[in-house]
């Protein structure tokens, strides 16, 4: 490996090991091994590189999402069944010694004091949804619309986002799997059924 991807593989472990708060330029050329002026002329700052690790660290760990490379995930396209699938998937990645997802929610508190990092995740976050549409709906990515992205993709990177954070506060009452499908099928329900919908939250009879 040359300089650029020795700095952000020790970048990925820093941040991994202290986080983005407490890295600092000098642990990322400890760790990888490089020099200081390598992370200007590779990356242009440290916040610029430990972004693009964190964004590595992300994609390493969403393709755990599919079950890994030979898994074959079941359930038809867009069904409950994929849903849970899909979704057991990712609690498990949350649930894995030394998962990333503390680090993501570290990435979210500091978003307004790192504004390089703050564009870069933005960016991400799109194409996070699109990855996600992808997988449930069982199509290739080219074939995703910015606006199914941001509309369907955008409740699933909700969700994702929720679970970090729950997860993150108390991993024993935050949602599993089978816990978010029913709560989907309940809303699909009530969604298909409007007197529902409009008496939600009534204990009259």
């Amino acid at each position: 490996m040359g300089h650029r991807e020795d700095l952000l593989e020790g970048a990925k472990r820093c941040l991994l090991e202290k986080g983005f708060a407490r890295t600092t330029a000098r642990d990322i050329v400890k760790e990888s091994g490089t020099n200081l002026a390598s992370i200007g002329y590779h990356y242009g700052s440290k916040d610029a590189l430990l972004a693009q690790a964190y964004l590595a660290l992300v994609e390493q760990t969403s393709d755990a999402f599919e079950g890994g490379e030979d898994a074959r995930i079941g359930g038809a396209p867009g069904s409950l069944e994929r849903f849970r699938a899909v979704f057991a998937n990712i609690v498990a990645t949350m649930s894995l010694p030394g998962s990333m997802w503390r680090l993501g929610m570290e990435v979210m508190s500091m978003g307004d004091q790192m504004p390089e990092v703050r564009d870069h995740l933005v960016r991400a976050q799109r194409e996070g949804g699109r990855g996600m549409v992808a997988i449930i709906m069982d199509v290739p990515e080219n074939e995703v619309s910015d606006e199914t992205a941001d509309t369907l993709g955008g409740i699933y990177m909700t969700l994702i986002t929720g679970l970090i954070a729950q997860w993150t506060f108390d991993q024993k009452s935050a949602p599993d799997a089978d816990q978010l499908t029913e709560g989907l099928r309940q809303i699909v329900e009530a969604a298909g059924r409007p007197e529902l919908a409009a008496t939600a939250g009534d204990d009259t009879p």
